[in-house]
């Protein structure tokens, strides 16, 4: 037996339950909005990424759309080049870590683009000071004063304190039908806890497109606040 009553205990092993698992990829181009057809491959191979409440499923990006906060700028025609250090990445609890592991070996088709799927490794989520998400699902017709209220009561009913939030730029997901409206979303002076706590939960709807999935974020000086 080994018993150590100096040992630290992780206030915050409670909200470790959740991390995001990242995969090489063999894929030298997408369509820019790849969203939907992403999460439709990957849906087909893990049918539990759409009613799994904490999974999600980050977009892929490429050097054009630097931290995300900047893309090309035709999405129905322009392709998204990527490097060999371009991941994949999905939200996941941590039993769920080896169903997706499933997929490293595979290859999927998104919109008619083939995507091999390589090693994988789990990364923890940080409890860092800022986070942010690059796609929030909005109501087109709110202005940024309104979505940030509507941020505010969300994310106090989370149990996640708010003091700083900034909105970044609008943008358009396209899905059969219609389109999806959303922003970039930043929020700074976050106690450790309440940062596990907003990226384990995330906020709104269409995880598996990418949204509402908050990451860690080092700094918040070069990012634009206009839209």
């Amino acid at each position: 037996m080994f018993w150590d009553d100096d040992a630290p205990y992780d206030e915050l092993s409670g909200l470790r339950d959740v991390v995001d698992v990242s995969f090489r990829i063999d894929c030298a181009c997408l369509p820019l909005d790849h969203a939907h057809a992403l999460s439709l491959a990957l849906c087909e191979r893990l049918p539990w990424l759409e009613t799994e409440a904490l999974a999600g499923v980050h977009l892929i990006h490429g050097a054009e759309s630097g931290n995300g906060w900047m893309r090309p700028q035709d999405p129905e025609r322009d392709l998204l080049h990527l490097s060999r250090r371009a991941r994949l990445r999905l939200r996941v609890p941590e039993f769920r870590i080896d169903a997706a592991a499933a997929l490293v070996g595979s290859r999927l088709d998104v919109a008619g683009f083939t995507v091999g799927i390589g090693a994988m490794n789990v990364i923890p989520l940080e409890p860092l000071p800022v986070v942010f998400a690059r796609y929030v699902v909005s109501d087109p017709d709110q202005d940024e004063a309104a979505f940030l209220a509507g941020m505010v009561t969300e994310l106090r009913g989370l149990g996640v304190p708010v003091s700083k939030l900034l909105s970044g730029r609008s943008h358009v997901l396209r899905v059969p039908g219609g389109l999806v409206h959303t922003r970039s979303l930043m929020v700074a002076d976050l106690e450790p806890e309440a940062s596990l706590r907003l990226q384990r939960s995330g906020v709104g709807p269409e995880r598996a497109m990418g949204c509402g999935l908050f990451i860690g974020h080092k700094d918040i000086a070069p990012v634009p606040t206009g839209n």
